[in-house]
């Protein structure tokens, strides 16, 4: 099975996701998750679970430089100096001495950006961090950090699902060659039992999981971070990269849009949403 590498990362399109995995579950869908297949690992501090990933990832006969690693900073932790040292407890929880990706979990209204992408390029020239990027960034917020970012922009991790609305950001990234990851790509699954999907899926012969997922692979730079605490799962997330969709399919599931599909709203944070 092939799957696609996206970007100036090369980021695996599709990627194990470990949020609200805690402890030896974590440990254990990882090394499964990598044994089946896996090569994109996606976790952030404030999963509280980096320890039991890093544990996985060691008891995996897959060597480290075969794996996509990615971890996120929260933005009470961006001021420079205190970015450093978070990265550091980072890489001491995961057991590596760099991570392929470290994003910015949500952007901040208090440390200019300008100031903790400092931090982040002094990172990336130590070789601590191989890549860059950033999650819930709106369209002004990545050029911002287009700007002040010393390499390419890895990538933007967002809330990507067939129910959510993100034209306009989806079109500037694509513009600008910036990939997307798709976070809660199945809904927290609310894409199981929708009647258009499933009639899709059916018509394939796969779930409707399998075509969603499938659905977000076929857009320019998509990426696809699916988390299950299923082993049995993990095949058949695999298998959606196989999934070959239609233009009719396509349209029928970009048609399940509305303007209130979001479902994360973080608490304590106040993120600018694209209009």
């Amino acid at each position: 099975m092939t799957i696609s590498a996206i970007g100036p990362a090369a980021i695996p399109a599709l990627g194990f996701g470990t949020f609200k995995l805690k402890g030896d579950d974590a440990t254990d869908m990882v090394d499964a998750a990598l044994s089946e297949g896996f090569r994109h690992i996606d976790t952030a501090q404030a999963y509280d679970n980096e320890a039991a990933v890093g544990k996985g990832i060691a008891r995996s006969d897959v060597p480290r430089d075969q794996i996509f690693l990615t971890t996120k900073i929260l933005p009470e932790n961006f001021a420079p100096q205190t970015f450093v040292r978070k990265l550091e407890e980072s890489l001491s929880d995961l057991g590596t001495d760099y991570v392929d990706l470290l994003l910015l979990h949500w952007p901040s209204k208090e440390v200019p950006l300008a100031d903790t992408l400092g931090a982040m390029n002094g990172l990336i020239a130590d070789g601590k961090v191989r890549h860059g990027g950033v999650s819930n960034f709106n369209i002004q917020m990545l050029e911002e950090t287009r700007k002040a970012l010393g390499s390419p922009l890895a990538a933007n991790q967002v809330e990507v699902h067939p129910f959510i609305d993100q034209t306009r950001l989806m079109e500037h990234m694509v513009a600008n060659g910036i990939p997307f990851e798709a976070y809660s790509p199945l809904a927290q699954g609310n894409v199981l039992g929708n009647p258009a999907l499933q009639e899709i899926a059916d018509a394939h012969g796969v779930s409707e999981a399998q075509v969603t997922l499938a659905w977000i692979l076929a857009h320019p730079n998509g990426i696809a971070i699916p988390k299950t605490a299923n082993p049995e799962r993990l095949r058949q997330n695999l298998a959606a990269a196989e999934i070959k969709l239609s233009r009719e399919d396509i349209a029928r599931i970009d048609a399940l849009r509305r303007p209130d599909g979001r479902i994360v709203e973080p608490k304590g944070l106040a993120p600018v949403w694209d209009d």
